[in-house]
Formats: structure tokens, C-alpha cells, sequence
């Protein structure tokens, strides 16, 4: 439903911009501008959702290779003494815990066809424990931040979006969006700790705590110690190196369970196709939209205003090109991928602009829809402190995305 306001803004406010131009500024140029935006935006969104299928294909199938291989089970397996404390109030050995592991576990490797009905599922099961059938309780909020904080470690479909586009290392992005998801997961987990007096201090999350933080620091030292020229080197080749020990782990498992691997990955294929075809017209919709807004000169008054006031605090304002990505991804997936499609192709794909809405678009996540889907399946209509946990993780997630972005590019 938001995304149906949002959609409709887009082109009431385009025309409303337009017709002030024509009538007080007698720019008669406008309206043909934001006519030919529409069929040169639609052309756009049907060739790169063309574009998307090889690569798409390509990572779905070894995706499914590595879900059929065992890899979400272990990944599940080893998350589990983190998330036992976590979720204090579900008893142990109920279902809903193996549900909640393995859809986190599908999230964080980017399999979001199985993280969906396994989210579905765990929400069910909860619902289960829940006395209080309208009203969200506490094991609900926490998984339902742990998701909107966009806890990816595999961020495939903004890779794809990079190579289709042109850019010159796709995967450039990878390790800024590994500590950038981070930093919003820490802060969305620590806000709802804090609500639900989760004792932080306990030994295996202060141990886990310890070791992602060690991780991290390890990197940003790293990091420090590079001028940018190298530091675009390490960072591709790191991630390079890692996603070609991904596939390379995920055939393995694949063997290793006796899995028909070529089966597998053609299974996971067809999945990949299916879904560039399916997006076609959802990507149509959002990049005309967008771009009557931004040939109306709606986008780029909504830039200057943004610029003005982060100008007044004295801050630097080269990231404000990015925002509206950033405004857009809590309300909408896919609306906040048309403003990064759009970004991407008016600031070119290798830009900081360009790179930047790339992080935004990976380290936070669509919090009002998550909610509305997987509470909306269970009937919960008080939803306590779940939105303002959420947004939390997001706001926390694109200031990392901010200051990270700055570090890398």
C-alpha cells in the first residue's frame, strides 16, 4: 500500500513541478523532456531486467547447490548458542527456534526465496506461544529487527545490478556492505536488548559481541593503512578471492552430501531466470516514475533542499545525492532499487554517488513492509516496539554506509 502512495506522489508532484515551470517560467521544454523520460526509463528497466537473467541464474543456482548441500544447516547450527540468548522466551527445542535459525541463515547467504517461507513459517510457530494474539511479543520483535536490519553476507542482487550497469569491479562493494549490514545488525540487536532487557553481558554473546568487533577493527585497521588506490585493489581482490571460495565451498558441500550438483544449480537457474522475468514490470513502473520526477526537476529541487539543510550543520555534502535511496529502502524494495538503478546511471555505476547507494541499498532493509508481511500473516496489530527498533538498525546502517563509503571511495 505504501509503495501505491509512493508511486502516485512521483507523478502528481512531477506534473505539479512541470505545469509551475511551463505557466511561471516559461519553460515550454519540460513536458516533452518528461514525456521521452517515460519511454527512455522503460527501455532501461527491460534491458537491464533482461541483463540480470545470466547472472542472476548463475548465483541462484549455486545458491541452491549450497542450500541443498547442508550449508544453511550448518550456518544454522553454528548460529544457534547466540540465538538461544537472543530469543530467551522460546522454549528450548521448540520448532520456532529451527525456523528463525534457518531463515536467518537464508538471509545472510542471500537466499531470500527461502528466507521468505521460512520467516513465514517461524512467525506461524510463534504465534503458537503468543497469549496476547494481537499484540507482538518479545521473540517476534527481536526476529523481525534481525531481518530489517539487512543481515546479508552475500549481497548478490546489488552485484548484479553493478555488472549490468558497466561497472568495472562489480564487487567492489563487497566488504564496505560487510561492515556496513554490520553495524546496522549491532545497533538494531542493541536497541531491542535494551527494550527487552536482554542481558547483554551474558558470556556468549560478550564472546560473539567481542569477536565480530575484533573482525571489524582488524579490517577498518587494515584499512587505515592503505591509500585509496590500493585499497580498491585489496578490497576487490579480497572479494573475489572470498565469492570464488563461496561457490567453490557451496560444490563441495553439494558433493559431499552426495547432492547432484549440475541438477541443483540448473533447479536454482530456472529460479533465477523466473525471477528476472517477474521483475520486469515492477522495475518499469519505478524507473518511469522516477524518471518523469527527475526530468520534471522535482529530484533534483528535493537534492537541493536536502543539500541546504545538512549544509547548515556545517557537515560535508557530497553524499546527498544518495539520500533519497536511503528515505525510499525503509517504505520500499523495490522503489529504493529504481532510485539506486536511477542514481547509478544519472551519477555513472563507479561513481561515489553511484557506490554509495549500493551500501544504502544493502545495510538496512524495507522495515514497514517485513512488518506488515510477517505480522500481517499472523494478525498482530500492536506491534510495540518493533518500528522504532527497525528504524534504528536502518538510520544506523546508512550513517555506517556514510562514513564507510567515505573511508573506501
Amino acid at each position: 500500500m505504501a509503495l501505491n502512495y509512493i508511486w502516485i506522489a512521483f507523478f502528481i508532484v512531477a506534473f505539479a513541478v512541470g505545469a509551475v515551470k511551463t505557466v511561471f517560467f516559461g519553460d515550454y521544454d519540460v513536458f516533452p523532456e518528461m514525456m521521452s523520460s517515460t519511454f527512455t526509463s522503460a527501455h532501461t528497466a527491460f534491458e537491464i531486467s533482461l541483463g540480470l537473467t545470466g547472472v542472476l541464474a548463475l548465483w541462484l543456482g549455486i545458491m541452491r547447490i549450497g542450500e541443498k548441500g547442508g550449508v544453511v544447516n550448518a550456518l544454522s547450527r553454528l548460529l544457534s548458542p547466540v540465538f538461544v540468548r537472543l530469543f530467551p522466551d522460546i522454549p528450548k527445542g521448540h520448532p520456532a527456534a529451527g525456523s528463525i535459525f534457518m531463515n536467518i541463515a537464508a538471509n545472510m547467504l542471500g537466499l531470500d526465496n527461502a528466507a521468505t517461507p521460512l520467516g513465514l513459517k517461524a512467525m506461524s510457530q510463534m504465534q503458537e506461544l503468543n497469549e496476547k494474539k494481537d499484540t507482538a511479543t518479545d521473540p517476534m520483535i527481536m526476529f523481525l529487527v534481525l531481518n530489517t536490519s539487512g543481515l546479508t553476507v552475500i549481497p548478490v542482487s546489488i552485484m548484479v545490478y553493478r555488472a549490468q550497469l558497466g561497472a568495472a569491479n562489480p564487487t567492489d562493494v563487497f566488504v564496505p556492505l560487510l561492515l556496513s549490514t554490520f553495524f546496522s545488525t549491532l545497533a538494531g540487536v542493541v536497541a531491542v536488548c535494551l527494550y527487552q532487557r536482554i542481558n547483554l553481558f551474558n558470556r556468549t554473546l560478550l564472546a560473539t559481541l567481542f569477536i565480530m568487533c575484533l573482525f571489524v577493527a582488524g579490517i577498518v585497521w587494515g584499512v587505515s593503512m592503505l591509500d585509496k588506490e590500493r585499497l580498491n585493489i585489496v578490497s576487490s581482490l579480497t572479494a573475489s578471492i572470498l565469492l570464488t571460495g563461496v561457490i567453490v565451498a557451496f560444490v563441495l558441500a553439494g558433493m559431499r552430501k552426495r547432492v547432484n550438483v549440475y541438477e541443483a544449480f540448473i533447479e536454482g537457474a530456472k529460479d533465477g531466470f523466473t525471477t528476472a522475468v517477474r521483475i520486469i514490470p515492477y522495475l518499469i513502473a519505478i524507473l518511469v516514475a522516477v524518471g518523469m520526477f527527475r526530468a520534471s526537476g522535482a529530484m533534483d529541487m528535493l537534492i537541493s533542499g536536502m543539500r541546504w539543510l545538512v549544509a547548515i550543520t556545517g557537515c560535508d555534502t557530497s553524499f546527498v545525492e544518495a539520500l533519497p535511496t536511503a528515505l525510499m529502502k525503509p517504505l520500499s524494495g523495490s522503489g529504493a532499487r529504481g532510485l539506486m538503478i536511477d542514481a547509478m546511471s544519472t551519477y555513472g555505476v563507479d561513481s561515489y554517488v553511484g557506490r554509495l547507494v549500493c551500501l544504502f541499498q544493502g545495510s538496512c532493509d524495507t522495515t514497514f513492509y517485513i512488518l506488515a508481511v510477517y505480522f500481517g500473516s499472523v494478525g498482530i496489530r500492536y506491534t510495540r516496539h518493533a518500528v522504532t527498533c527497525g528504524l534504528l538498525a536502518d538510520l544506523a546502517g546508512v550513517v555506517a554506509a556514510i562514513f564507510i563509503s567515505n573511508v573506501f571511495f
